[in-house]
């Protein structure tokens, strides 16, 4: 049976590390990660940069929202790097946990709001948007790097065959 024996075993001699074609859909949504946690540090940074720059009260609910995107932008770079990546994949749970705070924080506060014309509201509204696809995007990961990790971990060494990996 091909599924037992050969290349679709636990046991196989494919290493976890995989090859470059493998490994392409993870640098992607590494990529996209990178982009969105940008996104976000430039949607919630131009509030806190305009209440410094007007010497006011800045939120700390957007402080939180930039400090996020800072760790997710570093980590989906750091991680990227695929000897880190099978075996990150609880980092990736812990940002998205912090990806699913904020967009419950900022949910709550924006999407059943009426933006009625303004440009602040309408923008908040779409950073929420992007808050979801932070932390659906890290879901992935972290759920892929976890089949990853608990399916590949006992298999053999790719050139040899012979070390478990």
């Amino acid at each position: 049976m091909a599924f037992a024996r050969g290349k679709f075993s636990r046991g196989s001699s494919s290493s976890s590390s995989g090859s470059l074609l493998s490994k392409l859909p993870l640098w992607i949504l590494r990529f996209l990660q990178f982009v969105f946690a940008i996104t976000v540090i430039g949607l919630y940074a131009q509030d806190l940069k305009k209440a410094h720059k007007e010497h006011k009260y800045s939120d700390s609910k957007w402080g939180y929202a930039t400090a996020v995107g800072v760790i997710g932008a570093v980590s989906s770079m750091v991680l990227a790097w695929p000897a880190l990546s099978m075996w990150a994949w609880a980092w990736d749970l812990v940002v998205f946990i912090l990806f699913t705070a904020l967009f419950g924080l900022f949910g709550n506060m924006y999407i059943h709001e009426n933006p009625e014309g303004d440009g602040a509201i309408k923008r908040m509204k779409n950073a929420v948007w992007i808050d979801l696809i932070n932390m659906l995007l890290w879901f992935v990961t972290a759920i892929y790097g976890m089949v990853m990790f608990f399916f590949f971990r006992g298999s053999k060494s790719l050139h040899t065959g012979r070390a478990t990996v």
